[in-house]
């Protein structure tokens, strides 16, 4: 190399790792979200995943490499304390200096309420389907409608479950509509180009190729599950909500609470009861919890078992596995059913 091109490549490469620099260290909770996150950030970073594949969210202990990610973190993306109750106080410790996006507080995220019974009954779910359909959630709003439909009929066994567990007001697994994934790609590229302008112009471009993906996706999905429609199944712990509304395909009942604690007898007997005496037609597993639950409320009826993943445990994290998670859990639905 002459001595002139020397001094000009040392310059590229510094200015180089200079540009990289400035691009923000972000981290986010979830595989799903981590992906939207990648997806906005694909060309310029890659984002940090803190709960690994595999995990259950709802309880989990950060690793020192995870712990360090959210040191280093200049804006954290998580979806909320009534998903992953023990992060806030890992937020609080770790990350003074960053920029916290709480999803579930979002006014962009149209939210559903927390369901207590084992046992869903259809006009649930056209009064969730409505409120979805009227657009964002009115975050200061605590009188809903719905409440009432959702609390009556329930026996003393639910009741006093619903006393034992402590819990937010809404469903946390927002992720699972993609109106609301759509939404949060906006606001995900708003929060990266407050914290790297010169790079915001990639952002936007990627959330809008992003949106018109999902826009595509939906259309696929509803395809996929037109062959399940009028099929009755039971979900494992109640994480489906915002997937069945946003495809009209609604579950009959759910094994566990949307907090994913451990079913009562009560609650175990009573989805038993559904499953023998109404036909269902399929009982979901999840690879995160306990296959031998789901096998006892299998026993003595011919209904079929699949595995669904809302977190897409067994694909590679990254700005892909959005797409292909949601594809999944559809296409496993439909072939249960």
């Amino acid at each position: 190399m002459s001595r002139n091109l020397f001094p000009l490549a040392l310059t590229a490469t510094m200015l180089a790792g200079t540009a990289m620099a400035e691009v923000p260290r972000v981290a986010a909770d979830i595989a799903p979200l981590h992906a939207l996150v990648a997806r906005v950030m694909q060309g310029v970073g890659a984002p940090d995943l803190i709960v690994q594949p595999g995990a259950s969210p709802h309880e989990y202990s950060l690793r020192p490499s995870e712990a360090e990610a959210l040191q280093d973190a200049d804006i954290v993306i998580w979806m909320g304390e009534d998903l992953a109750p023990w992060m806030q106080s890992a937020i609080e410790t770790l990350t003074a200096d960053a920029s916290v996006v709480t999803l579930l507080e979002a006014q962009e995220t149209a939210l559903l309420e927390f369901r207590e019974n084992a046992l869903f009954e259809k006009h649930a779910h056209g009064d969730d389907d409505h409120a979805a359909e009227d657009g964002a959630h009115d975050h200061e709003h605590d009188d809903h409608a719905g409440a009432e439909d959702h609390a009556h009929d329930t026996g003393e066994h639910a009741e006093a479950e619903a006393h034992d567990h402590d819990h937010g007001a809404h469903d946390p697994h927002a992720w699972l509509s993609p109106r609301n994934a759509a939404a949060w790609l906006n606001l995900i590229a708003g929060e990266l180009s407050a914290a790297d302008p010169e790079n915001a112009g990639t952002y936007f471009a990627n959330a809008a190729e992003a949106r018109a993906e999902i826009d595509t996706l939906v259309s696929e999905i509803g395809d996929i599950l037109d062959s399940a429609r009028g099929g009755r199944f039971v979900v494992f712990h109640d994480a489906y909500q915002y997937f069945e509304t946003a495809f009209d395909i609604p579950a009959s009942g759910a094994i566990s609470l949307s907090d994913a604690r451990d079913p009562s007898p009560a609650r175990i007997a009573e989805i038993q009861g559904r499953v023998a005496e109404e036909g269902i037609d399929c009982v979901l597993a999840e690879p995160q919890f306990d296959p031998g639950i789901v096998a006892t409320v299998l026993e003595g009826t011919e209904a079929n078992t699949a595995v669904i993943d809302p977190l897409g445990s067994d694909l590679e994290p990254g700005p892909d596995l959005y797409p292909q998670m949601m594809r999944n859990l559809a296409s496993s639905l439909a072939g249960c059913l």
